[in-house]
């Protein structure tokens, strides 16, 4: 098969005279060539094997551009790296690799292009298109990738035992691919995740989370988290998840599978956002839910307060992870916390101010949670899932409207601290803060509108309840 049609862009051809100028065979590898088959758009990232120097090629390869990118070379690895418009490119020699039982860092040393190709991790990956002069354009495909492609296979190229215990990472690719791609992974090699799940303790969590975040990412990301689960791996990654699954029964009364039930919202939520820390909430937004099982027998199965445990979760759950604890960290949090505020509005007569008090403490957060809660409507019943969803436009509606009125979203309080001080002739203290709640619980209950004149003429009134005393120039 020859694919010179994948190779349009100029650089192959500078990649192409350059490795015939130095006597290097060389081809291009990977990802870029699989999606292309497929149809996909090929990315920014083009992996380039050398049989020779990787470091030498990029090097020259870099001269030849006008724009003479920067190489960054990495001996350890042979590799090298440069930026052309906005591709990434990387060159490395070809290789071959051994493994020890304690590492997934192999042991390298210079091989073929099939020396190459038999350690990449899957058929699908180990595809290879010819760059010099003399095969330019040819695809190489020792390992039948383009027939796994069209049956929409997940084949390792060599014994999937060997290739997973190797690098467990694998593993986690494996999956994510067959999540990404919509594809099935060989009976085979699922057997040797099944076989080999444990070996994912040698990979570093920063590793793991990539792979999960792409999942994540994917048009269904309950494929990914099924198969995580299904061989094990999920249990040992996260825990919290796992937890969830089952449904347990007293005198007759059952409760909903958590598990199956946040894999609906996780792929609810992914036909209306490609914020992933939005779907790593709607991942986590119930996990509170296996600590505060508990059972009654007059109101049955109840879960209370799983949201701020759950919430409380969230952070032990990053930081184990090595996931960043910082903002990204404090909205998922914040939102599972909030998770089943909405839902309860909209089981009933909505106030102004129970609307109010819904986008104050969201804040910037609301339509994510909004989003959110929709999400969370998994029932099977026509009807019902009907009313709940008119119900949160009813929600939506008041929001819109509260906001118009009284901003609310995003709260200043129209008097300052210091406009307190100056009107009481007041230092720092106590007072202060308890004149600015009592305006602030007073806009909120709709007693007075969020606007200055009222909210000042409050203040006075207050501080003087207080037994403060107005300073002669105080003016509204």
């Amino acid at each position: 098969m020859n694919l010179e049609h994948a190779l349009k862009d100029p650089i192959f051809k500078i990649i192409s005279t350059t490795a015939d100028e130095l006597d290097i065979a060389c081809y291009v590898v990977g990802g870029f060539v699989r999606d292309y088959i497929l149809k996909r758009h090929t990315g920014q990232d083009i992996d380039i094997v050398a049989i020779g120097s990787g470091i030498e090629l990029a090097k020259l390869v870099a001269k030849k551009l006008t724009h003479r990118p920067k190489v960054s070379v990495f001996k350890t690895y042979g590799t090298a790296m440069l930026r052309h418009k906005d591709i990434e490119i990387e060159f490395v020699g070809a290789r071959k690799e051994s493994y020890s039982k304690e590492s997934r860092n192999p042991e390298v040393k210079n091989g073929t292009l099939e020396d190459d190709q038999k350690r990449r991790d899957f058929t699908i990956n180990a595809l290879a298109i010819g760059l010099n002069t003399s095969n330019f354009g040819t695809l190489l495909d020792p390992f039948n990738g383009v027939l796994d492609l069209k049956n929409k296979r997940i084949v390792t190229p060599l014994d999937p035992n060997v290739t997973f215990s190797d690098d467990p990472l694998r593993m986690l690719r494996a999956i994510r691919f067959a999540t990404q791609l919509d594809f099935e992974i060989d009976s085979h090699s699922f057997e040797a995740i099944k076989e080999n799940y444990q070996r994912i303790d040698i990979i570093t969590n920063e590793r793991i989370v990539v792979e999960l975040h792409k999942i994540l990412e994917s048009p269904k990301p309950s494929i990914g988290f099924l198969l995580l689960e299904k061989t094990g791996l999920l249990e040992l990654i996260l825990p919290e998840l796992t937890a969830l699954k089952g449904i347990d029964e007293v005198e007759g009364q059952r409760h909903k599978d958590n598990f199956y039930h946040t894999l609906e919202v996780v792929d609810n939520i992914a036909l209306h956002t490609n914020n992933v820390w939005l779907r790593w909430t709607a991942l986590l937004h119930d996990i509170g839910k296996a600590p505060t099982k508990r059972f009654s027998k007059k109101v049955g199965w109840t879960f209370h307060g799983h949201e701020l445990k759950g919430s409380k979760m969230v952070y032990h759950m990053f930081k184990r992870l090595k996931m960043p604890l910082n903002d990204k960290m404090k909205y998922v949090q914040k939102l599972v916390f909030m998770s089943s505020r909405p839902i309860a509005l909209a089981s009933k007569h909505i106030t102004d101010a129970a609307v109010r008090r819904l986008v104050f403490d969201a804040g910037e957060y609301i339509d994510d949670l909004m989003t959110l809660c929709e999400a969370d409507i998994t029932t099977k019943n026509p009807r019902k899932f009907k009313k709940y969803h008119n119900n949160f436009k009813i929600v939506r509606q008041k929001m819109v409207e509260v906001e118009e009125r009284d901003r609310i979203r995003n709260f200043q309080p129209p008097v300052t601290g210091e406009e307190i001080m100056n009107a009481f002739h007041l230092k720092p203290c106590r007072e202060i803060g308890m004149i600015k709640e009592y305006i602030k619980e007073a806009i909120l209950e709709g007693q007075i509108p969020n606007e200055r004149v009222a909210a000042y003429a409050l203040m006075l009134k207050k501080g003087t309840e207080l037994g403060l005393k107005q300073h002669d120039e105080t003016k509204i």
